[in-house]
């Protein structure tokens, strides 16, 4: 298992209780959504699967064969190796290009030779249909292009985990869907991707394990959630009709 939290008590480093008495595990392969509204604590749990934050309170909490509750802080940067980490506002280097952000990842991890380095960055760029980007800068990409060279860079080191929040928030319908095949894609050599989504339209596309955060609680939801009343149709329809936006692919965690 490479996460296994029962019982955790999650905080925010202003010391506020997000969730409580939480139960999340995560198997090799598996593809996680975590859905629930804004403030609700899907970024919060995420930063405690990346060791930004600690967790102090739980029957266990371990991540990646790590007990996070006796955890050193020298052990770290050896857990990110093993993981991926992307985020909605990609986070790339503007002043590099897309070569040159991978390659400042490869090195900062160890990697030394020239050609090694080369032949991976290949690799990647093939895998998320990027390689003749490879000298663009981050500007003179679109944001799927950008979100896709961000999942290059997140696969570089084939990492066990893969952790992305809200990946396709800021994208098209379309491009929204072709990135959550390639993370699906990611799985299939064994590593587990979890996401944090509003896109409901997605979880129904493509299915995966989903838990939800509402009223300080983590539930797994897998497989009732296609089944909830996601939305008050006559609340959307005011929403819809006062500001112009289609909602039809975001959900309303009001239940």
């Amino acid at each position: 298992m490479l996460v296994d939290y029962q019982k955790a008590n999650i905080y925010q480093k202003d010391g506020i209780l997000v969730l409580k008495d939480v139960d999340f595990h995560v198997n090799e392969g598996e593809f996680i959504y975590i859905i629930g509204r804004v403030g609700a604590g899907k970024s919060t749990l995420l930063k405690t699967l990346y060791f930004e934050l600690d967790i102090d309170e739980a029957d266990n909490a371990v991540v990646l064969n790590h007990d996070l509750r006796a955890m050193k802080q020298k052990y770290i940067p050896a857990l990110r190796r093993q993981m991926g980490i992307i985020f909605q506002d990609f986070q790339l280097l503007g002043d590099r290009t897309v070569y040159d952000n991978l390659a400042f990842v490869l090195k900062a991890t160890g990697w030394k030779k020239k050609a090694e380095i080369d032949e991976r960055i290949k690799d990647v760029l093939e895998e998320v249909e990027m390689e003749e980007f490879a000298d663009r800068y981050p500007h003179e990409l679109s944001g799927g292009e950008q979100q896709r060279i961000a999942i290059a860079r997140a696969i570089l080191n084939k990492p066990k985990v893969i952790v992305a929040d809200e990946p396709t928030g800021n994208l098209d319908v379309e491009t929204a869907a072709h990135i959550i095949r390639l993370l699906r894609q990611v799985t299939q050599s064994g590593t587990a991707v979890i996401m944090t989504t509003h896109n409901i339209s997605l979880l129904n596309q493509y299915p995966g394990i989903v838990y939800r955060c509402i009223d300080q609680r983590l539930e797994d939801i897998t497989e009732t959630y296609n089944t909830m009343a996601l939305f008050d149709d006559e609340e959307q329809q005011e929403q819809e009709d006062q500001s112009g936006v289609d909602y039809s692919t975001r959900e309303d965690l009001s239940i």
